[in-house]
């Protein structure tokens, strides 16, 4: 009989030999589970892999639609609708949509070139003196910084994909000197500023050209409510040149609580929309629009509407009409319904509170011959003003803004028991390109003694399927006052 040592040696060996096969078998049923999971999915960067124009890259994410309407803060149908649709869009590689717009026709920089306001008196050094300190809304917690004196773009979506780390933008320039504004260069940043402050009027944000500090433009997280975007108007080429395009810009992240500062600025470029402040301004309220979530405004045949008669929509394009408007797509053909004042206001954008008193009992008053300043911001308000007169002929004038007009004034003149006596809506226009007519009104008009309101609607014009537009974007800044005579 073999010995005791010898028969535990023995079932020593074969316990470590059935504990050998066990963890084999073991090892190989963990491989073949291992092998049985199906991959992880790739990225998106991975299968972007750079930025790439809309309907391309849906070739490439079309199984994850959802996990990438849900990054860009819309619904999937919508952004597959862009996507496929719109030949301006594009996913960066990691999938944040954004627009290329195409440059301006030579027609429509001829047609917008005509020479801004005079107003400046002489030539500056630096971006200083008044065309540097223009708000529209001073002290609003929501900013839209209009910035013509270069910036440096670096840390950016726009230094990404091969694009240089670091981009010295210089100073709108259209005289060959950016050490000095000339007053014609003045008059431009005067006269965009006063169009696109036009455009965002109804917002409770203010339009500048005075640059504010970081934190007033930067979103640090949720519990900052002070935030913004810079729309910078870039002369130089470095990015212009590759894509053609008259300005970019990324959807729906002005209010972004993260990355803020990676998606600005929004970028107009003049080497694709000329350097007149129609254009320029045409581009930078329609660039700042896609920040705060808006898309375009074609029709099934076209990316952008041009527009019929006098007016255009902001988010179509409207270098060549007097008149653009927010829109909600009423005209014939439209491919977006969408609600631009809804929109902007999920984005961070609300509406102003009403300034002036509805009716007759909370109506402001006037003095004769002073100006009073108003801002029509809701569809469904009504403005209204007293003033008490001895006997005589007076002009009861409601003006709107002088450079690119949005509201289209109806002016009423009620006697002391609120009884309409006059009314006045001239039909609306165009000069051209850069000026409309018809929307101011005024009465002249002989009265008794006493006192008298005047009443400001918005109103629309003809037909918004084909011919006009409706009271929807008819909304702006005006100024009323009354004179002898």
């Amino acid at each position: 009989m073999p010995s005791r040592p010898r028969r535990i040696a023995a079932l020593a060996s074969a316990g470590a030999l059935a504990f050998g096969v066990v963890a084999v078998v073991a090892g190989n049923q963990a491989d073949a589970q291992q092998s049985a999971r199906p991959p992880a999915p790739p990225s998106i960067d991975q299968l972007l892999g750079q930025d790439l124009q809309g309907k391309v890259a849906l070739g490439r994410i079309q199984s994850r639609i959802a996990e990438l309407a849900d990054r860009n803060g819309m619904n999937a149908d919508r952004l597959q609708k862009i996507l496929a649709t719109d030949k301006a869009s594009w996913l960066d590689r990691d999938g944040k949509l954004f627009y290329r717009e195409p440059a301006a026709t030579k027609a429509e920089r001829r047609t917008s070139a005509a020479a801004s306001p005079r107003w400046a008196t002489r030539a500056v050094a630096g971006a200083t003196g008044p065309a540097f300190q223009l708000h529209s809304k001073p002290g609003s917690n929501r900013v839209i910084y209009l910035d013509f004196d270069g910036q440096t773009i670096t840390g950016t979506a726009w230094n990404t994909g091969g694009k240089p780390a670091t981009v010295n933008v210089t100073p709108y320039d259209t005289d060959g000197n950016t050490s000095s504004w000339s007053t014609a260069e003045q008059d431009v940043v005067r006269d965009v500023w006063a169009r696109v402050a036009e455009d965002y009027a109804p917002f409770d944000v203010d339009v500048t050209t005075q640059e504010p500090a970081a934190a007033a433009i930067t979103r640090s997280g949720s519990s900052d409510q002070q935030y913004g975007t810079r729309v910078l108007i870039d002369p130089t080429s470095w990015y212009q040149s590759g894509c053609g395009c008259g300005g970019v810009a990324y959807v729906g992240v002005y209010d972004n609580t993260s990355q803020h500062s990676y998606y600005q600025p929004a970028l107009v470029f003049t080497k694709g929309v000329g350097t007149g402040a129609k254009n320029i301004a045409e581009a930078a309220a329609h660039e700042a629009g896609h920040n705060v979530g808006l898309s375009h405004d074609g029709t099934a045949s076209v990316g952008y509407y041009a527009g019929h008669g006098a007016w255009a929509p902001i988010m179509g394009v409207g270098y060549s009409k007097a008149i653009s408007q927010w829109s909600k797509g009423e005209y014939s053909g439209a491919n977006n319904k969408e609600d631009d004042f809804a929109v902007m206001g999920q984005n961070g954008l609300a509406l102003r509170a009403d300034d002036h008193g509805n009716g007759t009992t909370d109506a402001t008053a006037l003095t004769l011959g002073t100006a009073v300043p108003g801002i029509y911001a809701d569809d469904a308000d009504v403005d209204t003003f007293r003033i008490d007169l001895s006997a005589g002929t007076f002009t009861f004038a409601a003006s709107a803004a002088t450079s690119g007009a949005d509201l289209d004034i109806k002016l009423s003149l009620l006697n002391s028991s609120g009884a309409v006596v006059a009314t006045a809506d001239p039909a609306s226009g165009q000069s051209n390109s850069a000026t409309p007519t018809g929307l101011s009104a005024s009465i002249s008009r002989q009265v008794t003694a006493g006192r008298y309101y005047l009443r400001v609607e918005n109103t629309g014009y003809a037909n918004p399927l084909n011919t006009g537009y409706s009271t929807y974007g008819s909304r702006g800044a005006y100024s009323v006052r009354v004179t002898n005579g």
